[in-house]
C-alpha cells in the first residue's frame, strides 16, 4: 500500500455514509500521523458538560462569571474517555504541551486545567475527553475505502464555528454540500 504524507494538522471529515455512530458526521483534528498510526480529536461532538463543570468535578476552584469556561467539553473519541486533551492556541505552553503546528498546541497535563481555573486560559482552546486512534495502515485503509475526506486544519472552523456547523463548514471548504456527495457509484 502506498504511504500517504502525514495528515498531522488536517481535518478528517466523515463521509455521509459513515455508519460508525461515534464518527457519523464528525470532524476530527489529526494531532499525529506517522508509520505507527494516527491520533486525533473529534471537534464537533459536545457532551453535556461545560469546562467549568469539569473543573469543578476535578475540585479545581474556578472564578465566577468566566465566559471562557462556559465552553462545552467534547467527546474526542472512543479511546481513554476519562483522559482530557486541550487543543489550544500556541501563545503559551504547559508541562506536557506538544507543538502541532505554528499556531496549535495540545496539552494533556493537569497544570493547564489548574491555570484555567485561575482564569489563565489560552485565547482559543477546545477541551476533549478521549481521543481517536488508528493503528499503522488503518487510517490509510479507511481513506482508500472513501470513509473520510481530508482538508488542512482551519482555525476558524476549530475555534470560531459553532460545533453543530463544523461538519457542513468543513465540507464547504472543499466546495461541496453534503447532499452532493454520493457514496456509491455505478449502481442503477
Amino acid at each position: 500500500m502506498e504511504t500517504l504524507a502525514s495528515l498531522q494538522n488536517h481535518f478528517l471529515i466523515a463521509m455521509p455514509n459513515m455508519d460508525d455512530p461515534f464518527f457519523a458526521r464528525s470532524v476530527t483534528y489529526i494531532c499525529e500521523h506517522n508509520g505507527e498510526g494516527a491520533m486525533g480529536l473529534i471537534i464537533n461532538q459536545p457532551v453535556e458538560l461545560s469546562v467549568e463543570d469539569l473543573l469543578t468535578k476535578l475540585e479545581i476552584v474556578v472564578p465566577t462569571e468566566n465566559q471562557q469556561l462556559e465552553k462545552p467539553v467534547y467527546a474526542g473519541g472512543p479511546l481513554a474517555r476519562d483522559r482530557g486533551f486541550v487543543l489550544h492556541s500556541a501563545e503559551q505552553q504547559w508541562r506536557s504541551s506538544v507543538q502541532l503546528s505554528d499556531d496549535l498546541v495540545i496539552t494533556t497535563s493537569k497544570d493547564i486545567l489548574e491555570d484555567m481555573g485561575r482564569g489563565n486560559t489560552p485565547s482559543h482552546y477546545l477541551l476533549t475527553l478521549g481521543y481517536s486512534g488508528w493503528e499503522a495502515g488503518q487510517l490509510e485503509q479507511e481513506l482508500a475505502e472513501n470513509s473520510w475526506l481530508v482538508i488542512p486544519a482551519d482555525s476558524d472552523i476549530l475555534f470560531h464555528t459553532p460545533s453543530h456547523e463544523r461538519w457542513q463548514k468543513a465540507l464547504k471548504k472543499l466546495g461541496v454540500d453534503a447532499w452532493q456527495i454520493v457514496s456509491d457509484v455505478g449502481h442503477a
